[in-house]
């Protein structure tokens, strides 16, 4: 965290934000964490990576209704369905989904990236012809940019899925629209600030608080653990200039990803991070210590819709600098799944009411 926050406001309303990355898996899981994303977000981009994957339009909807139906009575939130890339994936399947409006972007998951994406793409050259289509259509392409080669470091994975894969890719498909999801690198942001007008990226509030570091402080922290995974202390810092600068090919995504308590925490523990629950309250902390809560607004609430062509939200949301603490955990059936940060008193809080 920044060491010497500019002085600031202390309460502040904006439009209510959207999250461009969830994970709310399905069944009881879906129904335990899809509360805490509700009362933060108007809509929400949900990632596809079930068993099996949401590959057709059909099990879209079928997804998009099992959400609808598990929201707290009273409560609204919009999601928005993606379409999980296969190397079998059809053109013509991508554009239905798009024109009749049950999905708003497709996914690529590079074959066993992360959770759930062993179904993914294998090879790019396999999905020419649907990003030709996506293209030509003007529907967005969603990225998970690793490589998964064994032979490269955990570390350097999105730097070389960038050179690799990234880069040709945009030379190739120069219409083609992008966001590269939980950017973790301070190159990966210089190259989407090189394509602004057709590339954006998402920023997590967990790679903005921690680096890789954190990970073993006192021993192995799991709940720390996600894919892409924290990178070093100079990439953080270039991620809170960069989702703080007021520029509009960043904005919010949290990449939240709830697994029950025992799976994370095993000999071969799940990657990912839930935080739906204080998403905000770590977001605009950050933005508080940078001096850039006027640029809060933007981030959160703005440069998404803009990038996918929708109006923002009319609904706001208030957040005061009161500290507060949330649950540590959250009850799923006979398990938990462990709240990022919510062992910790925060500074911010969402007001009530």
């Amino acid at each position: 965290m920044a060491a010497n926050p500019a002085p600031s406001r202390d309460r502040l309303t904006i439009r209510k934000p959207d999250d461009w990355h969830i994970h709310l898996r399905d069944g009881a899981m879906m129904r335990a964490v899809l509360p805490y994303t509700a009362a933060q977000f108007a809509r929400g981009i949900i990632m596809p990576n079930l068993v099996p994957p949401v590959t057709t339009v059909d099990a879209a909807a079928a997804y998009r209704e099992r959400i609808l139906s598990a929201l707290p009575p009273g409560v609204s939130f919009a999601p928005m369905m993606t379409c999980y890339l296969t190397d079998a994936t059809s053109p013509d399947e991508i554009e239905r989904g798009f024109a009749e409006k049950v999905w708003i972007a497709a996914k690529l998951y590079p074959a066993g990236a992360t959770t759930n994406s062993h179904a993914g793409v294998t090879d790019l050259a396999n999905i020419a012809a649907v990003l030709e289509r996506m293209e030509r259509i003007g529907m967005p392409l969603l990225i998970h940019g690793e490589v998964t080669d064994q032979d490269v470091d955990i570390f350097d994975r999105e730097a070389v899925f960038m050179e690799q894969k990234l880069l040709p890719l945009l030379t190739r498909h120069q219409g083609l629209k992008v966001t590269v999801e939980h950017a973790t690198t301070a190159e990966i942001l210089d190259v989407v600030r090189a394509h602004a007008e057709r590339v954006a990226a998402t920023i997590t509030p967990h790679h903005l608080v921690i680096n890789r570091t954190h990970i073993f402080q006192g021993g192995l922290r799991p709940h720390l653990y996600c894919l892409p995974v924290a990178k070093r202390e100079r990439h953080r810092l270039a991620l809170r200039k960069a989702a703080t600068s007021g520029e509009d090919c960043f904005f919010l995504g949290t990449d939240t990803a709830p697994h029950p308590v025992g799976a994370k925490e095993s000999a071969c523990g799940c990657a990912g991070v839930f935080c739906g629950p204080t998403a905000l309250q770590t977001y605009i902390q950050v933005f508080d210590e940078e001096g850039a809560l006027d640029r809060f607004e933007a981030f959160a609430s703005l440069n998404g819709a803009r990038f996918h062509g929708l109006a923002p939200n009319a609904e706001t949301i208030t957040l005061e600098r009161r500290a507060g603490q949330v649950a540590s955990c959250v009850a799923v059936d006979d398990t938990s799944v462990v709240v990022f940060r919510g062992d910790e008193t925060l500074p911010w809080s969402v007001a009530e009411g």
